[in-house]
């Protein structure tokens, strides 16, 4: 897996017991805490301890940036979601892409990309990943198979779809991690790439991150049907329930879709229950729930502090992650000072990167 912002780390789920009415279940949809994988090694998990922190203090520096207003338009945090994108690139391999929404900064962490280069893009410095002229929605990293945030509601699944596409055409066992929103899932074009994907047997794993909430409804209220794992079985996809607060469940259901995938069986489906934290963006004020609903969240499920004890529980001293801890705390400020000091682009950079010819 490709370690957050600049290193490359290597790579338990809750093993509850289904109910009995499960048992009567005709779905086709499966719950990773059914089978509990092998215990990583002692690096693996403070690796994962690590990915998660960066992301975590990344986007909490982020958010402070956007409130001092040296970040401009839109900015959607990730604080609470890190397990997933951190179990899933632990579950794939160097050549295997990777497209995402607007909020993206935790996937382009994640995949490698610098923690400099993500932030001055924030604040619209030369420095950033697109020049300055992307912002939080729109980054991009070809040399990390990141293919790009998206602003538009569901516009990068027909991309994902696409790399997928890409992947077979060329013969190549890679696998395309195409992530949505539970907002998303309704959009008209997802059922369009679900056919597509199916239909071609493309190697994507649709990943629906389920924060509950999208924009500010329920989910609840929002998507009929007991599972959006389901959402695809009208055509022959399978889906998956995973906790999304627990990277070893979510690593755990990352390596059996990839699998199916690199195989030939076609795209799969993982719906990860997940929960932010913050707004929808930094200006919605999260009205539409509770504080002490939120504050529950964190207190019992928070992805990076059940790791944490996990990890202390297998025997690691808690010096080493404190070390982590200032290693990360060190990383996100020399990324907040770099994405200050660069310099805004030249004027010149309004007619770069807008047309290529081709022949």
């Amino acid at each position: 897996m490709a370690r957050a912002a600049t290193t490359k780390s290597a790579s338990n789920s809750s093993g509850a017991a289904k109910k009995p009415a499960a048992a009567k279940r005709t779905s086709r949809t499966t719950k990773s805490a059914s089978a509990k994988p092998a215990m990583p090694s002692k690096d693996e998990l403070v690796g994962f301890y690590r990915d998660m922190l960066v992301i975590r203090r990344f986007e909490e520096k982020a958010g402070q940036l956007y409130g001092m207003g040296l970040i401009g338009g839109f900015c959607h945090l990730y604080i609470g979601q890190e397990a997933v994108v951190v179990g899933m690139q632990a579950a794939i391999e160097d050549g295997d892409t990777v497209v995402t929404s607007y909020r993206d900064h935790g996937h382009m962490l994640a995949c490698g990309m610098e923690a400099r280069g993500v932030m001055a893009e924030l604040t619209g410095r030369i420095g950033g990943y697109s020049k300055g002229k992307g912002g939080s929605m729109h980054m991009f990293s070809r040399e990390k198979n990141f293919f790009g945030g998206h602003g538009i509601v569901g516009a990068q699944v027909p991309i994902g779809t696409g790399l997928g596409f890409n992947h077979r055409y060329r013969k190549t066992d890679r696998v395309s991690l195409t992530y949505l929103g539970d907002g998303a899932v309704n959009q008209g074009q997802v059922y369009e790439s679900f056919n597509m994907a199916a239909l071609w047997k493309l190697p994507v794993i649709f990943i629906i991150e389920n924060n509950k909430y999208a924009m500010g409804t329920s989910q609840q209220r929002s998507a009929a049907g007991p599972s959006l794992a389901q959402r695809g079985h009208a055509y022959g996809i399978p889906g998956e329930e995973v906790d999304g607060m627990d990277v070893l469940a979510v690593k755990a259901a990352g390596e059996k879709a990839v699998k199916h995938c690199r195989e030939g069986k076609g795209p799969y489906i993982l719906e990860m229950k997940t929960y932010r934290y913050r707004g929808h963006s930094m200006s919605d004020p999260a009205k539409y729930r509770s504080k002490e609903e939120v504050n529950k969240m964190r207190q019992e499920h928070d992805p990076i502090d059940t790791l944490r004890r996990l990890v202390l529980e297998q025997g690691v001293d808690e010096d080493t992650l404190k070390k982590v801890d200032r290693e990360v705390k060190d990383l996100i400020t020399d990324a907040a000072d770099f994405s200050q000091q660069s310099p805004e682009p030249d004027v010149e950079e309004l007619w770069t990167d807008v047309l290529i010819e081709a022949r």
